[in-house]
């Protein structure tokens, strides 16, 4: 078995230093200021992997497969690159199609890796995940009962996914929470609305989109010639993990007529594309606000940070993730393929998104709007009269109450639940943001807040006559 595998690493050891010297020739043919040392030092370095090889064959406690070793070290040199490059074997490739090209049972959580920490992005309005009440920002400590630590970003997503109705076990480190948390999802298949259009008040269009799928920019355009009168667009791009680069090109291109919406930028010249804007049809004067989160990651901050250096927008929330880099897929022959980094994402100004992602112009936290109802005393004194006259209208109501204590109960009641009642159907209307929903979110009141004060600013100037 050693003899036999000597033969195999010696064989490999031969096409290691042929593959040496091409890369060397190609190299030079590429840039002929190489020398003799970067060769010699590229020569020495594959002899070493294959010098490693070797011994781990020989001397390892356990009898290995030699395929199965370079598998391994493919797999490790893969993911010390970058957290998004990766090899993929035969099962691991043919998932990557199945997620792709057809139905899966899932959670509906897309993550990534920050800090070397497996962590959510954001999880998918409607689905598992977010019913569950997972969030982004979340680390992921242990699936069921593996631990996370060294596991690569393919490896999770393969775990998670699985045959729909069946239950996984997610433990969970949450800002703010003192301990971890153990939350149990059921697998479903996960069907997806990207794209869902609100009114707000009279005079404001509110666009959220989930996610980047392929009719998102024909969505969008739809909803605004819906709701032509609209003054205003907030889009919300919060908990928005991304999704395919050229909806994200298209959504900018509907509010931006001419210039540079994003660029990528890689070592080989082949894959250096600026993506422009065209004049055709585009909204460039509707005052807009941006919503964004740690959740928006890749496709929403090119949208976000595009729109932001193209001053077409405000954008309103928390820094985003940090995902701008670009990934090919590379069969490599038998099945396998290479999950290759490429190229980065550049915004107009030049700036990355990779592992810095979007800041706001305004930065406000998650949270809920304080009612405040201690001014109901500042009454004008225009008003005092009438107030008064009120105050005393509650007191022989009072009275009337206890002489017909039941008649004006009952009055009360009704009114009490047509008020419910009202509030009720509001929250039903899936084309309105009612005010309960405004005032429970801080991020989206301060949005509204900023819009109004650039619709007042845009609108035409009044001649004295």
């Amino acid at each position: 078995m050693i003899k036999k595998s000597k033969k195999i690493i010696a064989l490999g050891l031969v096409s290691t230093i042929v593959a040496a010297l091409i890369v060397g020739t190609s190299a030079q043919a590429r840039n002929e200021t190489s020398n003799d040392d970067t060769k010699q030092s590229k020569l020495a370095a594959y002899i070493k992997f294959t010098r490693i090889l070797n011994a781990i064959d020989e001397q390892y406690v356990d009898d290995l497969n030699t395929s199965d070793l370079v598998d391994k070290a493919l797999k490790g040199l893969l993911t010390n690159l970058d957290a998004h490059s990766s090899f993929m074997d035969k099962k691991s490739f043919k998932e990557l199609n199945v997620q792709t090209n057809g139905e899966f049972g899932g959670l509906g959580i897309s993550v990534g890796m920050k800090d070397n920490v497996l962590t959510v992005i954001a999880p998918l309005d409607g689905t598992p995940a977010d019913r569950a009440g997972i969030e982004a920002g979340d680390i992921i400590l242990k699936i069921d009962d593996k631990a996370t630590l060294g596991m690569t970003i393919d490896e999770a997503v393969s775990i998670m996914r699985g045959k729909p109705k069946t239950d996984i076990l997610l433990t969970i480190i949450r800002k703010g929470e003192p301990r971890p948390l153990t939350i149990k999802i059921t697998r479903d298949i996960i069907e997806i609305q990207s794209v869902y259009a609100k009114k707000i008040e009279d005079d404001i269009l509110y666009i959220h989109v989930t996610s980047f799928d392929q009719k998102v920019a024909k969505d969008v355009k739809e909803a605004m010639q819906e709701n032509p009168n609209r003054t205003g667009i907030i889009l919300d791009l919060r908990n928005n993990p991304g999704g395919l680069l050229d909806q994200a090109v298209d959504l900018v291109d509907l509010f931006v007529d001419s210039g540079i919406i994003v660029s990528q930028k890689g070592r080989d010249d082949a894959e250096n594309i600026e993506f422009e804007a065209h004049e055709k049809e585009s909204n460039i004067k509707t005052p807009m606000v941006v919503l964004v989160n740690g959740g928006s990651a890749s496709a929403s901050e090119i949208v976000s940070g595009a729109l932001q250096d193209n001053r077409r927008a405000i954008v309103v929330g928390e820094k985003t993730f940090g995902k701008g880099s670009v990934q090919v897929v590379m069969p490599v022959g038998d099945g396998e393929a290479l999950r290759l980094t490429v190229a980065r994402y550049y915004l107009p100004s030049g700036r990355t998104i990779q592992a810095e992602g979007v800041t706001p112009d305004i930065i406000v936290h998650p949270g809920k709007v304080a009612r405040d109802n201690n001014n109901s005393f500042m009454i004008k004194e225009r008003e005092l009269k009438k107030h008064l006259e009120k105050e005393l209208e509650k007191i022989d109501e009072r009275i009337d109450e206890k002489k017909n204590g039941k008649d004006k109960k009952r009055e009360r009641e009704k009114e009490k639940a047509e008020k419910s009642a009202k509030k009720e159907k509001e929250k039903k209307d899936k084309t309105i943001v009612t005010e309960d929903q405004i005032y429970d979110d801080a991020q989206l009141k301060s949005a509204i807040n900023i819009l109004k004060a650039l619709m007042i600013i845009a609108q035409p100037k009044q001649e004295n006559k």
